[in-house]
């Protein structure tokens, strides 16, 4: 599985609260426990790696102390990694304080990669992709797919299925994808507000037409995820759970839907084991993977 995108580091500082500061109307958070974990397209690895596949991931990262233990934590989890190091750039880390069991804050820092590296994982993605069964693509917005149309005709060209996770408002990148998968609001960010089901349903057809995708993927929370095709559309619904957090769920869907794809599984059963998944890891603290004994048990 050929993995390409933004890669951060999720740093988690958990911790008490017991006060609020007298210089600000804020808790005082005493921390007493840190932890690490691979964040956006290297979570995505990660969750193709617990479930049994083989991650290749390509991606950009500085050249400073976030990066190496980004590498260190892809290879304790057995992730093959071309991180390309740009030494003017910061790798990105999302740093969330944790206190009473609550996510209190969130700090992040990123810059975008230079071009010339950029051009570089280009180069290594034309030289891998005959190595591998499905491609994903996963955009968090951080400038670490500028080449995206590039990698997605090569790709297709190939006979891979290509899948993306998107970002921002311009979907005309991803034209001639495999499949797209945006969540409700990165949906109704592009093509507005649905009046109800029957226009929601237009929409998205409309979207995938224009785009050329052999399917569009809507995750829609709580109701679940539902499957937009030439043939039609079917309806996924949520696997009733308790949710604690939903950061990471989307890397989650996009990695068990290009496994399950890869291995043949005809698309609409691909969404069922990956509405699953989502069902597990939503329960799970932070960036989370969903092992076989969970999804297959």
């Amino acid at each position: 599985m050929l993995i390409v995108g933004d890669v951060m580091l999720d740093r988690y500082w958990f911790g008490e609260v017991s006060r609020i500061s007298p210089e600000a109307p804020v808790p005082v958070v005493k921390i007493d426990r840190r932890e690490e974990r691979p964040g956006g397209a290297a979570n995505v690895a990660r969750n193709i790696a617990a479930i049994g596949a083989k991650p290749l991931l390509l991606s950009v990262v500085g050249q400073d102390e976030a990066a190496g233990a980004l590498q260190q934590l892809l290879s304790a989890d057995g992730i093959q990694a071309q991180l390309h190091r740009d030494p003017g750039l910061s790798t990105t880390i999302k740093l969330r304080v944790i206190g009473r069991q609550q996510q209190l804050l969130r700090i992040d820092f990123e810059t975008e990669p230079g071009h010339e590296v950029l051009a570089a994982k280009l180069a290594d993605f034309e030289a891998k992709l005959a190595e591998c069964d499905a491609v994903l693509l996963s955009d968090y917005g951080k400038g670490g797919l500028k080449h995206i149309e590039r990698m997605i005709g090569l790709a297709r060209a190939q006979g891979k299925p290509v899948l993306v996770d998107p970002k921002g408002d311009d979907y005309s990148r991803y034209r001639g994808a495999t499949l797209l998968t945006p969540n409700r609001a990165e949906f109704r960010e592009v093509a507005g507000r649905a009046r109800d089901e029957d226009d929601l349903t237009a929409r998205a057809q409309k979207l995938r037409t224009s785009l050329g995708l052999d399917a569009l993927l809507l995750t829609r929370s709580e109701e679940g995820m539902t499957l937009y095709r030439e043939s039609g559309r079917v309806h996924v619904p949520t696997v009733a759970r308790e949710v604690y957090d939903v950061s990471g769920a989307g890397d989650t869907v996009i990695a068990i839907l290009a496994v399950m794809i890869a291995a043949g599984q005809p698309m609409e059963e691909a969404v069922r084991w990956a509405n699953k998944a989502a069902g597990i890891v939503v329960g799970k603290l932070g960036t989370a993977v969903v092992h076989p004994e969970e999804l297959f048990g």
